[in-house]
């Protein structure tokens, strides 16, 4: 019978807990609405925010945090700054949310796919990831940022991608899906590669055959699977526009973001690794059979110095992504003409 209680106990504090924080939430999303509805009859510029959406920027982002912190995909400080990045990009753009969780949830389930293998080879692998506040504003921050500047820019919503009415604007949400591509492309080539190839990674820069787990280390499934990551980034996004942007037909053609996805993880990917090659220092640990990132008496290096951590390679590859993709995109992306 105290046993009975006791679950009955658990399960009316976790309910009474579920409905706190929606009220929480509710009463947020309505107190942020009445301040732009403030703000905005001082300025004639900015637009006042519906309240759903305020609620839908708080609530999901909230949830999802919540979910991965149970299942260790984040740590506390993690989901922190996770709620932070989520709940910036939702109110941007549901189209940026959809890409955000398209990274999250496939590099999510990726990193735990084939803990065992990925234990043998890797010398700081953490179960389920435990991603903390740093690894999560390297690889979400530069799309904060783009966020941030879209609604300074646009204001919050959903527009179509089309440089000849909206340059800037489709710049930036360009530089926003190439960050995010870039960082799972990364993500499900180390995830992915160290699992399903069947052949020694190839030091990106001398094309010589190195040790798992060594930085700057490619392999034919790792690249393949750093374009299908950055594919399925865009796809997300273009989902999203095709049932929230209206007169789709009017502006230049959208399918060419799922293909600028897919170029955005593989060659993010690749970067990713050029750069590890060179600024993240690898050895092999003779006394655990593994390659670490650090000098010892019973290490051979094998390539690369220690001036970069994985956080800042990621953190540079995404950043360069953002300022020079969007570039070769615009000269390549087709238009139309009214004639």
């Amino acid at each position: 019978m105290g046993s009975e209680t006791d679950v009955l106990m658990k399960e009316y504090l976790k309910m009474m807990t579920d409905m706190i924080v929606l009220c929480a939430t509710l009463a947020l999303s309505l107190f942020f609405w009445v301040l732009s509805l403030t703000i905005s009859s001082y300025s004639g510029t900015l637009q006042p925010v519906s309240p759903w959406r305020w609620l839908f920027s708080i609530l999901v982002p909230l949830m999802l945090t919540v979910r991965a912190l149970k299942k260790r995909s984040l740590s506390r400080s993690g989901a922190l700054a996770a709620l932070l990045v989520g709940f910036v990009l939702t109110m941007a753009n549901y189209s940026f949310f959809s890409s955000l969780l398209a990274f999250f949830i496939t590099s999510s389930k990726l990193t735990r796919w084939g803990a065992t293998q990925k234990k043998k080879i890797d010398s700081e692998y953490k179960e389920g990831g435990q991603r903390n506040w740093v690894q999560v504003f390297c690889n979400g921050g530069v799309p904060t940022e783009l966020a941030l500047l879209f609604m300074i820019e646009v204001g919050p919503g959903e527009i179509p991608i089309d440089f000849s009415k909206q340059y800037s604007a489709s710049w930036m949400c360009l530089s926003l899906l190439g960050a995010i591509a870039c960082s799972t492309g990364d993500t499900w080539a180390s995830e992915v590669g160290p699992v399903l190839s069947q052949s020694q990674p190839r030091l990106i820069t001398t094309w010589r055959e190195v040790p798992a787990g060594t930085n700057g280390g490619v392999t034919t499934v790792g690249l393949v699977a750093s374009f299908v990551g950055g594919l399925a980034v865009g796809v997300a996004y273009y989902i999203t526009q095709r049932l929230l942007v209206h007169d789709l037909h009017m502006s230049d053609p959208q399918w060419p973001i799922i293909l600028y996805g897919g170029v955005a993880g593989l060659v993010g990917s690749m970067l990713d690794s050029f750069l590890g090659a060179h600024m993240q220092y690898s050895g092999f640990d003779s006394s655990i059979g593994k390659v670490v990132s650090y000098e010892s008496a019973t290490t051979q290096r094998i390539c690369g110095k220690p001036i970069l951590d994985n956080n800042a390679v990621n953190l540079f590859s995404s950043v360069l992504i953002a300022l020079v993709l969007p570039g070769l995109a615009w000269g390549l992306w087709p238009r139309i003409y009214n004639i």
